[in-house]
């Protein structure tokens, strides 16, 4: 293979290089990134949707997603001064489940270029790496909006209860890398249909039976939510699942808003948004896809990490996760740094 061959990194090769450090600071140096204050810049333009089907009145048969971006001067573990330019595709069609075999619904790479001579630098598939930068925006979100609210190392000493509201594959995650990430007493679980969180209970026995949580399935999100510090909704529900009156009375809550219904915010309930702080990963995005969105917004999650203006104890902070392609390329590039040291 010659130096201008881009190499293809297949889902089996990216699997075992998405530790949770290696993905959270990714993700935290693109939250930094996105910040105008920031010595890091990003360069992401709106994500551009292109339906594929026939003219006229038929639906499309699918959608190609396109997500680019360039993250300059950021930093990591290794030192600062780092760039990565990159461009995310996905691709969702709704029949491939019909077909023989079937094929997944969406499916996602990610294509790295050389930053300084533009060359394609390798094409990795970027499902499960969407699926782990998700639940880090989480996580990094978690530590400085709820965490930091008491004292610098509180994410390795406090104890929490989390609950799970949606035990897809995004709910899933997020119990696990809570549980793996903190120090998790009480993990609550509720899905519209109880065989969803009966299956995360065994996968957590199985995969963490060590860590020592306390599971429990509840029948309602009020259950589940009613005594928790943290909550991660994760659901395509347009009505609320997440009222005030279900949030502990005396604050002190954060919510990890990551829902990917026709509207963002459908899942937590205007009650909730107007007692709350509401944090976003970029305030360009938040203009784009959170329209009509029943709160304003605090800052940017990179502006707290930055300034170390945390929320007060008793607040109620939601985070509300659309995505970036800035934590893509980060989160890539990190992974083809990580295969080329092995290479060393």
């Amino acid at each position: 293979m010659n130096d201008q061959t881009p190499a293809y990194y297949n889902a089996d090769a990216v699997r075992p290089l998405l530790t949770w450090p290696l993905v959270n600071e990714a993700v935290e140096s693109a939250l930094k990134a996105v910040v105008k204050t920031s010595s890091a810049w990003a360069a992401q333009p709106k994500r551009t949707f292109t339906p594929i089907g026939s003219k006229g009145s038929d639906p499309a048969k699918g959608v190609l997603l396109t997500m680019p971006a360039f993250v300059g001067n950021y930093e990591k573990a290794s030192g600062g001064g780092n760039s990565t330019l990159a461009c995310k595709l996905v691709t969702s069609f709704s029949g491939n489940s019909q077909r023989q075999p079937p094929l997944p619904r969406i499916l996602a790479h990610v294509l790295v270029f050389n930053h300084q001579t533009g060359q394609l630098a390798a094409i990795m598939e970027a499902t499960d790496l969407t699926t782990r930068r998700t639940v880090a925006a989480s996580l990094v979100s978690t530590k400085y909006l709820y965490f930091r609210r008491f004292g610098p190392d509180a994410e390795v000493k406090r104890l929490i209860t989390v609950a799970i509201v949606g035990c897809g594959v995004q709910g899933q995650m997020h119990a696990l890398a809570f549980c793996q990430n903190f120090r998790v007493k009480q993990l609550n679980l509720y899905n519209r249909s109880r065989a969803k969180a009966e299956e995360l209970e065994k996968l957590i026995a199985l995969e963490l039976g060590g860590l020592g949580q306390a599971v429990k399935i509840c029948e309602s999100s009020s259950e589940a939510c009613h005594e928790a510090d943290v909550i991660c909704v994760a659901t395509f529900a347009k009505e609320p699942l997440i009222h005030i009156e279900d949030l502990k009375s005396s604050g002190c809550v954060h919510i990890n808003a990551v829902g990917a219904g026709e509207i963002h915010f459908s899942e937590v309930a205007p009650s909730v948004y107007h007692k709350a702080k509401v944090y976003v990963d970029c305030y360009a995005n938040a203009e784009a896809e959170l329209v009509g969105l029943p709160a304003p917004i605090t800052a940017e999650v990179g502006e707290v990490i930055l300034n170390e203006e945390y929320p007060k104890e008793q607040d109620i902070t939601i985070f509300q996760s659309m995505g970036m392609a800035s934590e893509d390329a980060c989160v890539a590039q990190a992974v083809l740094d990580a295969i080329n040291a092995g290479k060393d």
